[in-house]
């Protein structure tokens, strides 16, 4: 079947919801082996697992944007990238272990990003056939690609040390090459409304994510009284980062990159959409992982200590870093879409970072508190500025 090109009006479809649903399980990998324990290391390797799976997400979003992705070749090319993505999804905790397979996991994470990327080209190249300009905008793509490859499967192959600081290149190499590319032209946002919501499933499927992360670090401890507060308040916390996107960024946001022309679309949603909500991916990534931790201390603290025990830098860098990256991706967010962000708001991710100190040297139930605290005032003071 040929491809279903898109119209102004279209809206995610169920198979790209079923798409971002595996992509988030990896994020619940990629938060499960960062925490064992999180080391500053092992929060590096975390951020380049997120780039190496922000890479799977983000090429299949655009072109769910240009065509259906529920039907014909599109359907089942991307069903093939679903299932190299829970591969690589389930190989994330060995990510850089050996163990003396003929295929070690460093390995078949590589193969199964060559896959997805590999597989997205041809689906791109199968829609502009027939369209010359097109075809060699993708062949100018596909050869940036390409060449990121070599970097990746050395890394995969050398280990230790060599393969973050090689894969971290890749991927960043990927990554340039394709701006460079979209800045040659040949782009374009069929769909302002797709492109908005898409982008907004994926962030409010990465919150429930967030909440999977309670749960991991409660156990079977979550009956009692210190885990169950900590619980209660790692949901608000998931509540306050729902309304300061979905209330106050999400509607405005699209309803300027609807309005935009088509060169500006496409350089916007290149910029706040596909860079711009990895940053708000990260930071609630980390904020989980940083959660999970006190909720794990609560969890196995001494009886009798409410607040449980003091979390080390680490944890606490994670937990209000992510909250700072956040906040700093939504104000990143709402200038290059509306346009401009209050200058308050520029103030949030300045004293969320001061607080960080702050929170070291409180017991881990305390630092949660002073987090939900900070983030509850910010929620008020916005809807009433609002």
């Amino acid at each position: 079947m040929r491809p279903v090109l898109t119209e102004e009006d279209h809206r995610p479809t169920t198979f790209e919801v079923f798409f971002d649903l595996v992509f988030v399980f990896a994020l619940t990998r990629i938060t499960t082996f960062m925490a064992q324990p999180p080391t500053p290391y092992l929060l590096a390797q975390g951020l380049v697992l997120l780039l190496l799976f922000w890479a799977f997400f983000e090429p299949y979003a655009w072109l769910g944007n240009w065509a259906r992705a529920d039907v014909g070749l599109i359907r089942t090319g991307m069903f093939v990238s679903m299932a190299a993505i829970f591969v690589a999804a389930l190989e994330i905790p060995d990510a850089w272990r050996r163990h003396g397979r003929v295929v070690e996991p460093s390995l078949a994470l590589a193969l199964a990003y060559i896959v997805v990327r590999a597989v997205f080209l041809a689906l791109y190249l199968h829609l502009a056939a027939g369209n010359r300009p097109w075809r060699a905008h993708l062949i100018r793509l596909a050869t940036s690609s390409v060449l990121s490859w070599v970097p990746l499967i050395l890394g995969a192959v050398l280990g230790g040390d060599a393969q973050t600081a090689l894969w971290t290149v890749a991927f960043l190499a990927d990554r340039i090459g394709a701006r460079i590319v979209a800045a040659l032209g040949g782009l374009s946002v069929r769909s302002a409304s797709h492109m908005a919501e898409r982008h907004g499933l994926v962030l409010i499927i990465a919150l429930g994510e967030s909440l999977v992360s309670v749960g991991a670090g409660a156990g079977s401890a979550v009956t009692r009284w210190p885990v169950l507060s900590g619980a209660l308040l790692g949901i608000l916390v998931a509540f306050c980062l729902w309304w300061l996107y979905f209330v106050i960024a999400a509607a405005p946001a699209g309803q300027a990159l609807a309005a935009m022309e088509q060169e500006r679309r496409v350089k916007t949603a290149t910029n706040a959409y596909s860079l711009t909500h990895f940053l708000l991916i990260a930071g609630i990534i980390y904020l989980a992982l940083g959660v999970e931790e006190i909720l794990h201390h609560l969890a196995h603290g001494r009886p009798g200590h409410f607040t449980g025990t003091r979390l080390d830098w680490t944890a606490t860098t994670a937990l209000y870093g992510g909250l700072v990256l956040y906040l700093v991706g939504r104000i990143v967010f709402l200038r290059l879409t509306v346009g401009h962000a209050p200058r308050s708001r520029l103030a949030a991710p300045c004293i969320a970072l001061g607080l960080l100190p702050v929170a070291r040297f409180v017991p881990a139930l305390d630092a949660l508190g002073l987090l939900t605290a900070f983030l509850v005032v910010l929620v008020g003071y916005e809807r009433i500025r609002r």
